[in-house]
């Protein structure tokens, strides 16, 4: 939310894996992923769906993520659909990039570190922490 206004005047809609998150935030537009990671491959399956269906539904332009396993879902396939990803790798990955922010590096339009000691060779990019 800390990215929320960089996207004043444009049509954005949210995906979050957080049921709640729409009244707690105050938002109209916002899809729920079933949360999913790499040692629940069933649940993977269920948010490849529906990351799916809501992108096929919006058809963004863009995609802009700080996720883990959904964001990166929501990345693969808007490329399918022509969208261009901006991944901003979690800032909680102090140490190394997260195991999806590297899987986005060769993907994304755009992949950002918030530590500047993980940015290399221009991907992931450093251009300031959020925090």
């Amino acid at each position: 939310m800390l990215l929320r206004p960089a996207f004043e005047g444009f049509d954005v809609h949210y995906a979050t894996t957080l049921e709640g998150f729409a009244e707690r935030e105050r938002l109209e537009k916002v899809h729920v992923l079933p949360d999913a990671n790499r040692h629940r491959p069933l649940r993977t399956i269920a948010c490849a769906w529906t990351c799916w269906n809501v992108i096929r539904s919006i058809r963004p332009h863009y995609i802009v993520t700080t996720g883990a396993l959904p964001g990166l879902t929501c990345g693969l396939i808007g490329r399918l659909f022509g969208a261009r990803t901006i991944w901003v790798d979690s800032i909680a990955n102090s140490e190394r990039l997260s195991m999806s922010g590297q899987f986005a590096g060769h993907f994304a339009a755009l992949s950002v570190t918030q530590w500047e000691h993980l940015a290399h060779d221009g991907s992931p990019a450093f251009h300031g922490a959020l925090l």
